[in-house]
């Protein structure tokens, strides 16, 4: 199986890129963006990926209710069916589960693709390679529910990490046999040695059926509320139901949520040269860098012994930076972050407090 007419892909593009503030906000996030100066968002680099993959009649997309109007503006020929609103953000697990149930209506024996909508990947023909892979496995296979494992480059502890056995059970497939969210540094670094890991990239890969079956086994709350609804899939009253129900299902993630309690996980290790463009750190890995070693967007900067920096400027703006190094700084409208990068991971915890602070116009 190659490129088929039974593969449906799912891009999850919801999310408000909070750790991207204050360039991602929430009423324009980073996978609307176009972060990497191409000329395309990477929700639009994302769909052009798997076009490789399944016919555009098969691509659907999963985001918030508010961001419904962006996506028909950056991918104009996508049918409004194939846009999946959700009214409220509850992670992946529902998230998953909503976009199972409405592919089970239109198709039973339907393979899919589960994939976030803003990672950067190199080697696309490799990528599509590997998913071709785990389409054939998981087709073959009525319970596998297969992951797109990455080969660790560093002991990021900023990923969750998959253990796998190192006998294959089938040509670059490998079983699972444990998860481990965010490990710190010291086991990071001892799961890295060891070669038995991968790093979770949250791309899924399973038939129709066996999510379901999944879902109704390992969490059943789940499969019941989205399941009440399965006469209503692709019809005038989906949304309706979505609406009334879709936010009474938990907060939580596919991981936690299945992965982590099947015994049927399996993982394909890859390496096409990925980003998950989570952070501004993660995009300074894959920019471009001048001989200071600095990534710099903006036509007017005047640097001096500055090294080790991502900077975005305005290209209406001077910026005259002097003696910095090893920080990101960002002028995006009506805030200016200047920020170590090796404390990337607060800016969250940033955006959370002005959201306390009731300074939620500039998030």
């Amino acid at each position: 199986m190659s490129y088929s007419v039974n593969n449906h892909v799912f891009i999850m593009a919801g999310g408000v890129g909070s750790r991207f503030w204050p360039k991602s906000r929430s009423n324009f996030p980073k996978q609307f963006i176009d972060i990497l100066g191409v000329g395309k968002s990477l929700l639009q680099l994302t769909y052009a990926r798997f076009e490789k993959l399944c016919p555009a009649d098969n691509i659907f997309i999963v985001t918030n209710k508010q961001y419904a109007s962006l996506v028909k503006e950056q991918l104009p020929r996508i049918k409004d069916n194939n846009i999946l609103c959700e009214p409220s953000r509850n992670n992946t697990a529902p998230c998953i589960a909503y976009a199972t149930f409405k592919l089970a209506q239109l198709d039973p024996e339907a393979n899919m693709l589960i994939a976030p909508s803003d990672h950067f990947i190199v080697d696309e023909d490799e990528f599509i390679r590997k998913a071709t892979l785990a389409l054939d496995f998981a087709s073959n296979n009525n319970r596998a529910l297969v992951t797109l494992g990455i080969t660790p480059t560093r002991p990021d502890t900023g990923y969750g990490y998959i253990k796998f056995n190192k006998n294959p059970v089938s040509e670059g497939v490998f079983k699972v046999e444990r998860f481990t969210e965010k490990p710190p540094l010291e086991k990071a670094t001892e799961f890295v040695k060891s070669g038995d890991y991968v790093w979770n990239a949250g791309i899924f890969i399973w038939k129709v059926a066996a999510a379901l079956e999944a879902f109704q086994k390992y969490a059943e709350d789940i499969f019941n509320l989205f399941d009440n609804g399965k006469d209503i899939y692709n019809t005038a009253q989906e949304q309706a139901y979505i609406d009334q129900y879709y936010p009474q299902s938990p907060n939580i993630s596919i991981d936690f949520a299945i992965m982590e309690k099947s015994d049927e996980v399996y993982t394909i290790p890859a390496d096409f040269g990925w980003s998950d463009l989570g952070t501004w750190g993660s995009l300074y890995e894959v920019a471009g860098k001048n001989d200071q070693g600095n990534a710099v967007s903006g036509s007017s900067l005047q640097l001096q012994e500055v090294e080790n920096c991502i900077i975005h400027i305005p290209g209406n703006k001077i910026a005259v930076i002097r003696g910095l190094k090893d920080y990101i700084v960002v002028d995006e409208k009506d805030v200016l972050l200047i920020y170590p990068k090796n404390q990337e991971q607060e800016i969250k915890k940033v955006t959370e407090r002005l959201k306390k602070d009731s300074l939620d116009r500039y998030l």
